[in-house]
């Protein structure tokens, strides 16, 4: 039965290894990549450390000219376009959601001379969908118990099919995590289409505070957040919020901490008109604000 097991992983590594390339686009470690449709190439956008003189490494060292197309830090996507695609292949893909704790898992990556690399465990833990520190939307949290190696970020997870589940990367202290599939196709689309992700904000800078107590059953509110910054020509300079503001309400829902508040505009759209509830001048107001894109970086 190990045996049969062994020979799983082998075969699996046969399978998809053709789809598994080497990145060169930092100065000294390289990263792994996965030919994830015609002419493009995805891999983690955090070991890209250069716009130009990208390239990729395939099977025997080959060597191939790359060039970002697009990069979004919130999910740790970026793309690559590629002209020459000889001796590459696309792999097929596994759906994220029929995993389970404990599966076993192979991550693959290429070393820097192009050799492939593999490194087995099991699916650690699994949650549901999220949203990244910086404001990516992940389908589902995948997090490994196996070793990255250096050089793996960028690489695919496989299932003992051979079937690929998403790209890996390390987040944090290191530790191994894979976005799946659908999100990384989802991001693909974007990045193909735009070159960036469009990601809805408010254009202001926010900290907790507590309300006066005798003012609270007229305010209805006991915590906001006070408005320390509005960005010129922002969203909400535009909507006539001023430094001082205290926000109490988004959408109906009460604005007690800045993360929560942050969760519900990134779940909106640009161009969504939202309701907000302020404290100004010791008065509940209500204004309409319609949600901008946040500038590209």
């Amino acid at each position: 039965m190990a045996s049969n097991f062994s020979e799983d992983l082998a075969g699996a590594t046969e399978k998809a290894g053709a789809s598994v390339v080497t990145v060169r686009a930092r100065s000294r470690v390289p990263s792994s990549g996965i030919y994830w449709r015609k002419g493009v190439i995805v891999t983690a956008e955090h070991t890209i450390r250069r716009d130009e003189e990208i390239s990729i490494l395939v099977s025997e060292g080959k060597k191939i000219p790359a060039k970002l197309a697009g990069r979004d830090p919130g999910t740790d996507v970026a793309i690559l376009k590629i002209e020459d695609e000889t001796g590459l292949q696309t792999p097929q893909f596994a759906d994220a959601s029929s995993l389970k704790l404990a599966h076993s898992v192979l991550a693959l990556g290429r070393t820097r001379t192009g050799n492939l690399a593999a490194s087995a465990g099991i699916i650690g833990a699994l949650g549901g969908a999220h949203r990244t520190w910086r404001g990516g939307q992940v389908d589902r949290s995948i997090r490994l118990s196996l070793e990255l190696y250096p050089g793996f970020s960028g690489g695919p997870l496989l299932n003992t099919k051979g079937e690929v589940i998403g790209m890996n990367t390390a987040i944090g202290h290191g530790r191994p995590v894979t976005i799946p599939a659908s999100t990384v196709n989802r991001v693909v689309d974007e990045l193909l289409a735009k070159g960036y992700i469009a990601r809805p904000y408010l254009g202001i800078a926010m900290q907790p505070v507590s309300l006066p107590e005798n003012q609270r059953e007229k305010l209805k509110a006991a915590v906001g957040l006070m408005v320390v910054h509005v960005e010129s020509a922002g969203p909400a300079d535009k909507a006539g919020i001023v430094l001082g503001d205290v926000i109490v309400e988004l959408q109906g829902k009460p604005a007690s901490e800045a993360r929560g508040l942050m969760d519900s505009v990134a779940s909106s759209h640009v161009g969504d008109s939202v309701n907000v509830k302020i404290i100004r001048a010791g008065e509940r107001k209500e204004v309409l604000l319609t949600l901008g894109e946040r500038p590209a970086q």
